[in-house]
């Protein structure tokens, strides 16, 4: 059995433990202009129709007295992390596919542990306890049915799907609800009367995969009840990124290299909770018109220092040819190996490798000053100037 857990709100209801005054508030995270869109909206600001990707004008439309406020990524990766480390205790077998949601696979586990529905219930409690936070948990047979069960009874919801119920159950899924079916693969379905999951043998593969390339046969194994799809843990992870929807357009260079130094100490923090060295730096740029590019450069020694990141980052920027203002800005970094991973380099690199070890350990240092201290405890002076700096965002 696997389990898929969500956090119910997550950065919405991180703020509300965080701050008192929030309790039983509208709370909006996505930031406090008209621009952007709402990353999480609390439950009491959902039954006003507020949800999550909503543009923040129209959010604001219909709740125009909730509380708006600009996410705080770091935050919440460090509450994502005591998180991820509850259901390790509980399986080996973790894969987060989100700051807020991750699938765990019980195989072996039920000796030590119980049941899978005696685990999900020790799950929640168990992060209660830690994080006075709640979550919805999904419990079924197949990946794809934990993470469907898991959203049946939020907030604070426990579904179990027993192996003798997943035919009855599929048969009754609205076609909507499965993972993959968007706007235009629902309506070529129903446009073929497939209305749910159930109705999907009726029509031959060749057929569906005429009508939806391959996932026409995906849906059909899904219909079928199965999905291959392992339970991978977190050492799989392909990539970590911080990016940023400006509240206006910019064309100002300087202002956009700060937003990337913000962006690039994000990562390498994440890259460092995470034990992960990276190979690769993208740099992401949205402009005024929507158009949006990437531009990345691999590097010769895997890093997880901000100063590595942040010089590959600016390396591209300044490459890049603007055509407009730009409307978003991002950092990612991927091709990742575990820090404890000896690395073997050209005798010439060797001076790279001390340096970028040397900025390690000042973020590290950084980190423990953070921990004690706040955040905002120590920044650098390129960062300490008048003119206020949106935070970045993942």
């Amino acid at each position: 059995m696997i389990l898929h857990i969500d956090m119910d709100a997550f950065y919405a209801s991180v703020e509300q433990r965080d701050n008192s005054a929030l309790k039983d508030k509208c709370v909006i995270v996505g930031g406090t202009s008209g621009r952007g869109v709402v990353s999480a909206a609390s439950y009491e600001a959902r039954k006003f129709g507020v949800h999550s990707a909503m543009p923040i004008f129209q959010a604001r439309r219909i709740c125009p007295d909730g509380v708006y406020i600009h996410p705080r990524m770091a935050r919440y990766r460090e509450v994502s992390q005591q998180i991820m480390e509850v259901l390790q205790g509980f399986s080996p077998l973790v894969e987060p596919v989100s700051i807020d949601e991750a699938f765990v696979d019980t195989a072996g586990c039920e000796r030590l542990k119980g049941t899978p529905e005696t685990i999900a219930r020790s799950i929640k409690a168990r992060i209660v306890q830690e994080t006075r936070l709640t979550c919805s948990i999904g419990v079924a047979p197949v990946r794809f049915l934990a993470k469907i069960a898991s959203d049946l009874h939020k907030p604070d919801g426990l579904t179990v799907i027993h192996p003798q119920e997943v035919t009855r159950f599929i048969e009754t899924l609205p076609i909507e609800k499965v993972p993959g079916v968007g706007m235009n693969a629902r309506r070529i379905l129903e446009d073929a009367g497939i209305r749910h999951l159930g109705d999907v043998p009726l029509h031959s593969l060749r057929s569906l995969e005429k009508k939806l390339g391959k996932f026409g046969r995906r849906l059909a194994e899904l219909a079928a009840g199965i999905d291959k799809t392992p339970v991978s843990p977190d050492s799989d992870r392909k990539s970590i990124s911080s990016e940023k929807t400006l509240d206006r357009n910019t064309r100002d260079r300087e202002q956009l290299e700060k937003i990337l130094l913000l962006q690039a100490q994000d990562v390498a923090r994440d890259l460092r909770i995470k034990a992960f060295r990276a190979r690769t730096i993208t740099l992401k740029i949205k402009q005024a018109d929507f158009k949006q590019f990437t531009r990345n450069k691999t590097i010769g020694i895997p890093t997880q220092s901000s100063e590595t990141i942040y010089a590959t980052a600016l390396e591209l920027f300044r490459r890049c040819r603007l055509t407009q203002a730009v409307r978003l800005i991002g950092v990612g970094a991927s091709g990742f190996i575990s820090d404890t991973v000896p690395v073997q380099m050209e005798i010439f690199a060797s001076t790279a490798k001390s340096q970028d070890r040397t900025w390690a350990d000042v973020d590290r240092a950084l980190d423990r000053i953070s921990e004690k201290f706040g955040r905002d405890a120590v920044k650098r002076a390129v960062l300490a100037g008048n003119r206020p700096l949106p935070k970045s965002r993942t």
